[in-house]
């Protein structure tokens, strides 16, 4: 259920509902019925929102459960390290990149 991960992913922040729902400028009151599911159809722009605020793409929110991976916490200590050591997302998305390039050839 959206509200499910919706919950997860705000708890992986360390973030509480109020703050949640202050960051992505929604009601409180939706918010918690959402991850209640009790509110099981949310808008898209109500989604978007969310994502944003959570740091998160829509889409991540609509998958199923089943077709995420988690991340283990080899993989966040991992990202910590490159983080301590001052990488950048973008040089790590210029890493990646560069992985894929010298794989195709």
């Amino acid at each position: 259920m959206i509200g499910d991960r919706v919950k997860k992913y705000r708890k992986n922040k360390n973030m509480s509902l109020t703050e949640l729902a202050k960051r992505a400028g929604v009601a409180k009151s939706y918010l918690s019925s959402l991850e209640r599911n009790l509110q099981k159809n949310p808008s898209l722009q109500f989604l978007e929102k969310i994502a944003h605020a959570l740091e998160v793409s829509v889409n991540l929110l609509l998958e199923d459960d089943n077709q995420q991976e988690e991340v283990s916490g080899e993989w966040l200590e991992i990202i910590q390290d490159a983080i301590n050591e001052g990488i950048t997302k973008e040089q790590f998305a210029e890493f990646l990149e560069f992985q894929r390039w010298k794989q195709e050839k």
